[in-house]
């Protein structure tokens, strides 16, 4: 009986340090969480801070945006989230590089139309100078 609880309790102390996210994983899951309120927000400052200089910004229409178009689209107006809800997020990492996918639904008002949008999305992240900077995004229509 020892035994087996002996082995119950290693088996959950073992799989929950694999399940664990590591602190680069935390700090990329932060970054996305800061990133969604700024574009609720169209936050200027925080995008720019969150943004690569190289961003490559893919809608799910085809549209690709540098850096300076995916905040002037925001801030604008032009594109405009008032909500967003994201799930089933993974982030896998690869030395400097994070691969986020996620489910977005949201609700919109680009250029003051409402509608909404329910999008596959994939994020890479790239650690640059200490920090996460979001270096490429796609997405696509569910």
């Amino acid at each position: 009986m020892k035994k087996s609880l002996l082995g119950l309790v290693l088996l959950l102390a073992l799989s929950t340090v694999a399940f664990a996210q590591t602190n680069d994983e935390k700090a990329v899951a932060s970054a996305v969480e800061t990133l969604k309120k700024a574009m609720i927000d169209a936050d200027r400052t925080n995008l720019d801070r969150l943004a690569s200089s190289d961003l490559s910004y893919g809608h799910s229409n085809g549209l690709v945006e540098d850096k300076a178009a995916f905040i002037e689209a925001l801030a604008s107006g032009k594109s405009d989230f008032v909500t967003i809800d994201l799930t089933g997020q993974t982030i896998r990492m690869t030395g400097d590089v994070a691969v986020v996918r996620h489910k977005l639904s949201a609700r919109t008002s680009n250029d003051g139309k409402p509608g909404t949008a329910n999008l596959a999305v994939l994020l890479v992240w790239q650690k640059q100078k200490g920090a996460w900077v979001l270096l490429a995004r796609q997405a696509v229509k569910i």
